[in-house]
């Protein structure tokens, strides 16, 4: 395959002469903002949700976009252009800038990324087990590149033979590392953790959903010993089975109704998943 291009600053260049310094706040206290989103035949899904979301973490980690959006989508599509790939991902991400001292904000880099992806099916069938963790991500509206404690707590998760953690606030469930969570209580209603999360895209997605009983609000841990089904969605993972959590079987141990529906209905939305 031939050399990727990315965008550093407006400018397209190859992805092995895509470079920022070491000064940058990124690199320095891992300061900045990301977003990620995929491409269908070549064309973006659910643009303008991400980048809704992007301005908004951008604004309030109080880094300035020179870009204006429409200029975004352009050098976006440009990127798809010449990079050819019909079914990808494509990173936004906005750095703390140059820092004189290693500490104050200066004019941010904007750096966009875009890599080959396939979704699999075969995923859904499988399924995810989680092992939960008491943790509050500090700036949780915030898309941040601080990625710092789900990847400390790998070998806790491996050791519990899990896929992922699941965060919770004292009892109070919170959210995956990248990706929102769902449960579906013993009389059907659809329930995801409603404060101090990252409010996803696929998750907006299905609180929008006609004549689907769902709803934001409390979600604690003993609601996991009554729960019928849960899942968790994400750009990457769409609609994804919870079948263990903390080594107890969630609902009968496989992929409950509910979600393959809401599985199904995303698929069907324009613009498409698989």
């Amino acid at each position: 395959m031939s050399q990727l291009y990315a965008v550093i600053n407006g400018q397209y260049v190859q992805e092995q002469d895509a470079k920022i310094r070491i000064s940058d706040l990124s690199i320095q206290r891992g300061y900045g903002i990301f977003d990620y989103f995929r491409t269908k035949n070549h064309q973006p899904v659910f643009l303008d949700d991400h980048l809704d979301r992007f301005y908004r973490s951008a604004d309030m980690m109080r880094l300035p976009v020179e870009p204006s959006r429409e200029t975004l989508k352009q050098l976006i599509a440009g990127l798809t252009d010449r990079n050819g790939l019909a079914h990808s991902g494509i990173r936004i991400t906005l750095t703390g800038g140059y820092s004189e001292n290693g500490y104050t904000l200066s004019e941010p880099n904007l750096l966009i990324t875009q890599s080959a992806y396939s979704f699999s099916g075969a995923a859904f069938d499988k399924g995810i087990r989680l092992v939960t963790y008491d943790y509050q991500r500090q700036l949780p509206q915030v898309k941040t590149i601080d990625y710092l404690q789900s990847i400390y707590l790998q070998p806790f998760i491996n050791e519990h033979q899990a896929d992922d953690v699941l965060y919770h606030d004292r009892g109070e469930l919170r959210e995956c590392p990248r990706a929102n969570f769902f449960i579906v209580t013993a009389n059907g209603v659809i329930v995801t953790p409603a404060e101090k999360i990252l409010k996803g895209v696929t998750r907006k997605k299905i609180l929008e959903l006609e004549n689907v009983n769902t709803k934001e609000g409390v979600v604690r841990l003993e609601d996991l010993q009554h729960a019928r089904e849960a899942f968790i969605t994400s750009t990457t993972k769409i609609v994804l089975p919870v079948l263990e959590i903390d080594g107890k079987i969630v609902g009968d141990g496989r992929p409950g109704e509910v979600t393959k529906s809401l599985y199904d209905k995303l698929v069907s939305l324009r613009g498409g998943i698989e």
